[in-house]
């Protein structure tokens, strides 16, 4: 009885979840409406099991309570399941708009179970919703001349169906499936990196690239970022794991910690923003826009381009500035640590190939990548631990390692289908309210002015949204509401949609909460706020390609040369940019400050001058004047200062 506990549980739901995904995203069987009707059980299952690993989930009561309501909130998500798997072709089919009184029993019990589970993993989203629920039903006592607000209201039963039973919004609609199907199979790709230590081997081999320079020690979390980003949709997840190798390294070798946190939480945020998983908000993209999920990935490709060249800049002008130029050792990197990120990068080759070269449809591609980078790092594995005996595998085991890829690929898609099927209620409240053409309308009238206008108060709504959700949540809502009113304006689809995207990434750093940013300042024991404000400073490329992309938009309307070209000017612009505000061209201060903002001014041509003639003569002259900048600065900015280099253990 020993193995009957509360980590092998999870893992026999983890191991169900993991094996019926599987079947699914071979077969398609039954389809995603389906498919969630009966999984998102267990996935609710699976988050209540990983919340209640790390703590109990109402710590003001007594472990044996605890330990009741648990019981009691899986009983009713199995009662969920089982109700669902006998009814679903009559819900599903016959009973539109009539059920009976166990369906919306079960409606009701699994509404309430959602907006508990939200209440204690996203307590922001939990308030959001509880209020929309009200105005939704009491939506007439606002007076009728604040037409804005309001509405004839619905009944409570109303809102119970149409988040659950009527599936085609709520917990079971879209957002739910696309969890459970593209994404989650997306996700397979981390979890097998993961359940080989491959994100870690990545960061140490990053370690070794970035350089033999104080200066370029930062820079390990660029790369570092940049390549577990490939495969992690969550900033706070990408310091994690990367975080706790880079910024312990960075204060090693005389990093300010508040610098430190800032540059891994900037560099986190690109993460969010690197295909192919872009966040998971680029599949909803996808799905918004009706495309192949490759047509988004390409588009990502050159926003992910440009941030992280910018921030590489930025991070070395601000790192000569610190640090002195003496140089550092860097550590050696074990065979087996260099195959493993071989295997992982050859993994990612193989998937690009998979959807843009042969053409295989997204969820097959993810399959057989994740197939493909499993096989690869077993093979390693047993080359290293039974052929060569490398001591450095000696302690993993096949077995181990399996559960790991299980037990986080479960985590993940557990958590993300948790928030997506919040977000189906909160999108569904909107739909019936009528808020969603209320705001439609009122950005309309703003554009009345001039676009310019429609695109400034839909930033401003982001970053008012971005202050407390995720990223995937704030671009879902900007996505159904302004999207619409910006194409209404002549704007393009794949702008609209990638300016709301860009927006959702800066919401997730701006003031008052970032969860990358706390993460990061607890791994570099720093000011919160002190941070999260440094890595503002760093992530000023996400607030530029918000705009650029409105008048350099063949970065994300035309793949192609067109692309390449307005992805170079954008990054030409935004390195002027980040010169001027972080370099040093001339001691004088007044003069000084009359370089940087020349170049900062035709950076701002390049970027946002509508004529293409023109920005490609004014970035003739910035890109000469950045790197002469650069230069520049390695002269007089350098601090006058000696630090004595620690070796890394």
């Amino acid at each position: 009885m020993h193995h009957v506990n509360l980590k092998n549980l999870t893992f026999v739901f983890a191991l169900i979840l993991f094996v019926w995904l599987i079947w699914y995203f071979y077969t398609g069987s039954g389809g995603p409406l389906e498919l969630v009707a009966h999984l998102l059980s267990i996935a609710l299952i699976l988050q209540i099991l990983f919340l209640y690993q790390e703590d109990y989930l109402y710590k003001w009561l007594p472990p044996k309570i605890n330990h009741v309501i648990v019981v009691l909130y899986i009983a009713i998500a199995l009662y969920a399941f089982w109700h669902f798997w006998w009814e679903y072709e009559r819900i599903a089919i016959y009973s539109q708009g009539s059920y009976t009184q166990q369906d919306y029993i079960v409606g009701l019990l699994m509404f309430l179970l959602v907006m508990e589970l939200t209440r204690l993993a996203h307590p922001v989203l939990f308030w959001v919703n509880l209020v929309m629920v009200f105005y939704t039903m009491y939506g007439y006592l606002f007076p009728r001349w604040l037409d804005f607000f309001w509405h004839p209201g619905v009944t409570f039963y109303r809102v119970v169906t149409s988040s659950t039973v009527e599936f085609s919004t709520g917990v079971y609609g879209p957002y739910g499936q696309l969890a459970l199907t593209l994404i989650a199979a997306f996700l397979l790709l981390a979890a097998a990196a993961r359940g080989f230590e491959a994100q870690s081997a990545m960061v140490a081999v990053m370690r070794r690239l970035a350089g033999r320079s104080r200066h370029t020690v930062p820079q390990t979390a660029v790369l570092a970022s940049a390549s577990v980003g490939l495969v992690s949709g969550s900033g706070s997840a990408n310091v994690a794991v990367t975080g706790s190798f880079t910024i312990p390294l960075m204060k090693r070798y005389g990093v300010p910690g508040a610098f430190a946190g800032a540059v891994e939480t900037a560099a986190s945020m690109g993460g969010l923003i690197m295909p192919p998983l872009m966040a998971a908000a680029g599949f909803l993209m996808s799905e918004f826009l009706g495309v192949p999920y490759w047509e988004v990935v390409l588009r990502g490709f050159a926003l992910s381009f440009v941030y992280f060249v910018t921030l590489s800049l930025s991070i070395y002008l601000l790192s000569i500035r610190l640090l002195p130029a003496d140089p550092v050792v860097t550590p050696a990197v074990v065979v087996y640590d260099q195959v493993k990120t071989a295997s992982f990068f050859l993994s990612i080759g193989f998937l690009i190939v998979l959807m843009g070269w042969i053409g295989t449809g997204a969820l097959r591609a993810a399959l057989y990548t994740a197939i493909f980078m499993f096989g690869l790092l077993l093979l390693v594995f047993f080359y290293f631990k039974y052929a060569r005996k490398d001591p450095a595998v000696k302690d993993e085991s096949l077995l181990g390692n399996l559960r790991i890829t299980i037990e986080t690929h479960a985590e993940m898609t557990s958590y993300l289908t948790l928030l997506l099927a919040t977000l189906g209620i909160m999108i569904g409240l909107f739909t019936i309210t009528g808020f969603i053409n209320r705001m439609g309308a009122m950005l309309l009238q703003f554009g009345e002015w001039h676009v310019i206008g429609i695109i400034l108060m839909a930033w401003v709504f982001g970053w008012l949204v971005g202050a407390g959700l995720p990223p995937t949540a704030t671009y879902i809502i900007l996505a159904v509401i302004i999207v619409e009113p910006m194409r209404k304006f002549g704007i393009d689809p794949w702008v609209a949609h990638f300016f709301a995207f860009l927006v959702a990434i800066w919401g997730e750093l701006s003031p008052p909460t970032s969860l990358t940013a706390a993460v990061a300042a607890r791994i570099a024991d720093a000011s919160f706020m002190q941070t999260m404000w440094e890595a503002l400073k760093l992530c000023l490329p996400v607030t530029f390609m918000s705009f650029a992309i409105f008048t350099r938009s063949n970065m994300v309307v035309n793949p192609g040369w067109a692309q390449i070209a307005d992805t170079l000017l954008v990054t030409i612009a935004t390195c002027g940019v980040t010169c001027a505000v972080f370099g040093r061209f001339v001691h004088p201060r007044g003069a000084d400050i009359l370089w940087r903002a020349a170049l900062a001014l035709t950076s701002m041509v390049v970027m946002l001058h509508p004529d293409g003639n023109v920005a490609l003569g004014a970035a003739a002259l910035v890109l000469p004047a950045t790197i002469y900048g650069v230069v520049r600065h390695r002269r007089v900015a350098p601090p006058k200062r000696v630090l004595e280099a620690q070796p890394v253990t």
